[in-house]
């Protein structure tokens, strides 16, 4: 298993090595337009100006500021459309009727394009933080939300059967059985969601914003800058890369109790 990781770490490098050389040499040798397309090394000299100049870095203060200011959206857009799917997904997954109910509604609702839902919370909210944060809530809700109540639908009968036998209220039953049944299918959309909350959030910052790195983005995009339009999506993906590490240790923590799959015990 050491081997094949060390293995599989040499040839993510290797993919890196010759995406970013050719990209590099395409533009040297003029394959490309380093003005449509930047350049790797234009990228880490943007990078580098971002983070040395401080307050200077961005005409809206500091890149670490921007930085703070995204991530601070994603995380309480995040926050809230998670717990928010996972509470409507686990109710309606067991109500038949109050699926029934708003079953409709909710496919409405993500049915409208996000683009619009943003710009409505602009107009209504403002151009501070509250729009971005709840565009990227609406984004996770949808997500989460879907495969929660497919997760409790998932649920062996046979097993809420034998806890209503043995005495079982309901909310002992939704503790106890709906909701650690169903949480291979919510970890696994949050996976996801932590995505989506970002897109909501740079989504909200390109409509109306007074800082954050969809700004940053935007700007970079008017002055014809792909160098800065690269240099940011980069740094967007170190942002994501860490926060799928930091579920994948949660989903670890909360499913500890669950035996591995035929997949994962060959694996091991």
């Amino acid at each position: 298993m050491r081997r094949r990781r060390l293995l599989v770490l040499a040839a993510r490098l290797a993919v890196a090595a010759v995406v970013i050389g050719g990209w590099q040499l395409a533009t040297t040798v003029g394959w490309l337009d380093p003005f449509f397309f930047g350049q790797p090394s234009g990228i880490a000299g943007r990078l580098g100006d971002y983070f040395s100049q401080g307050s200077q870095a961005t005409e809206f203060g500091s890149y670490w500021a921007q930085i703070a200011t995204t991530l601070r959206e994603a995380v309480f857009g995040f926050v809230l459309g998670a717990v928010t799917g996972i509470v409507f997904g686990v109710a309606l997954g067991q109500n038949r009727f109050l699926a029934d109910v708003f079953g409709p509604y909710i496919k409405i609702v993500n049915a409208i394009p996000r683009i619009v839902l943003g710009s409505i919370f602009v107009v209504a909210f403002g151009i501070g933080e509250t729009p971005k944060v709840l565009l990227a809530a609406v984004l996770v809700f949808f997500v989460v939300f879907f495969n929660a109540f497919q997760g409790v639908r998932e649920v062996d009968r046979n097993i809420l059967a034998n806890a209503r036998v043995l005495g079982a209220s309901p909310l002992q039953i939704v503790r106890h059985v709906v909701v650690p049944s169903a949480l291979t299918w919510i970890i696994a959309s949050l996976h996801t969601a932590f995505g989506f909350a970002i897109v909501g959030a740079l989504v909200g910052e390109v409509l109306g914003a007074q800082s954050g790195l969809g700004l940053v983005i935007k700007t970079a995009q008017n002055s014809f800058d792909p160098n800065g339009v690269f240099a940011t999506m980069f740094v967007i993906a170190v942002i994501a890369l860490t926060a799928e590490w930091l579920i994948t240790k949660l989903e670890r923590r909360l499913l500890s109790w669950r035996p591995p799959a035929p997949s994962e015990a060959a694996a091991i």
